[in-house]
């Protein structure tokens, strides 16, 4: 996928704000779902795919998060993940998942929260890339302002031919998580569009939209 030359979806007329958007994998799953898009994250993406504000996400998303639609957070994972501890001090990381919630929750619009399954948020939905038949073992947690529900996915199947995230193999595991307009070091934290096209067709449906 060249994300400069965006896959053709039906527009539903909902906007969403993703904040802390990085390189777009979330996002792409929202826009393929109908959703227009814009990204904030503190850091420059360039290849960011969509409209993106290089700004605080707490400050933007108190500013601004009440005139979107669906309002998502991907709040740093460092201070929760397992890996952290294996390579650094995690309280070296913010912990933004409690303030993120607040500010979210303030803008009274929907909204949702991803991250590791380690961190501290309700599991709405636990999601993995073998449940959308993608060669990936990539988990992350959602929660939701209406609680989950809704259409069912399959467990998990680790198969023996899945991709390894190793940074030899970074390139290839990028490709299969649908994340290939990003560099490998942009993919490293990126999480698969499927994730979040899922999500969306969930709140459409529990909304009572039809989903793009």
């Amino acid at each position: 996928m060249n994300a400069r030359v965006l896959p053709l979806r039906r527009p539903n007329g909902l906007r969403v704000l993703d904040v802390c958007c990085g390189a777009g994998g979330l996002s792409m799953g929202y826009y393929l779902a109908g959703f227009d898009v814009v990204g904030v994250d503190i850091a420059p993406q360039p290849n960011y795919p969509f409209p993106f504000v290089q700004a605080d996400g707490l400050d933007y998303t108190a500013a601004h998060g009440h005139t979107f639609d669906l309002v998502h957070g991907s709040w740093p994972c460092e201070r929760y993940a397992t890996v952290t501890r294996s390579r650094a001090n995690p309280y070296d990381y913010p912990d933004l998942i409690g303030p993120g919630r607040e500010v979210m929750q303030a803008t009274r619009r929907p909204w949702v929260i991803e991250n590791v399954p380690e961190a501290p948020l309700r599991p709405d939905y636990l999601l993995c890339g073998t449940q959308f038949g993608l060669k990936v073992r990539r988990h992350r947690a959602f929660e939701t302002s209406w609680g989950g529900g809704g259409e069912l996915v399959a467990p998990c199947w680790h198969r023996k031919d899945l991709l390894a995230f190793v940074h030899r193999g970074e390139r290839a595991y990028a490709d299969a998580m649908g994340c290939t307009w990003m560099t490998n070091l942009e993919a490293r934290k990126a999480v698969p569009p499927a994730y979040s096209q899922w999500i969306a067709t969930q709140f459409l449906a529990l909304e009572g939209r039809t989903a793009a």
